[in-house]
């Protein structure tokens, strides 16, 4: 009950004192917007610089995190893995039947000039 009354008697001499004091309130409120402006200008323009820093380090951290692939795909790359061993075993015995088969043909053929001299 004490806050109300001492608010409203506040309410009453700040309307009594805006009134009798006006031309002071004014000559007042011309010097403070301009600081408040200054003010809330460089407030708003460091936030928004550490709101980029954050994002900025929030993808930093999202690319440097290791890649954890779920249950399915690490059977499916595994079976992957497995393929592709498979077939580069088939190439590398290819290559070396082609290449057994290079080295009979140039004996072969040392032979047969052999023969014909």
């Amino acid at each position: 009950m004490v806050a109300l009354i001492g608010g409203v008697a506040a309410l009453i001499l700040g309307v009594i004192g805006l009134i009798a004091w006006w031309d002071e309130f004014i000559w007042l409120l011309k010097g403070v917007i301009p600081v408040i402006l200054l003010l809330g200008g460089a407030l708003a323009a460091y936030l928004g610089l550490e709101e980029i820093k954050d994002k900025r380090r929030a993808e930093m951290e999202a690319a440097t995190e290791p890649f954890s692939p779920e249950g399915d795909d690490v059977e499916r790359y595994k079976q992957e893995v497995a393929e592709l061993k498979a077939k580069l075993a088939a190439l590398e015995a290819q290559e070396a039947d082609e290449g057994k088969k290079e080295e009979e043909e140039k004996k072969e053929e040392g032979g047969q000039e052999g023969k014909q001299e």
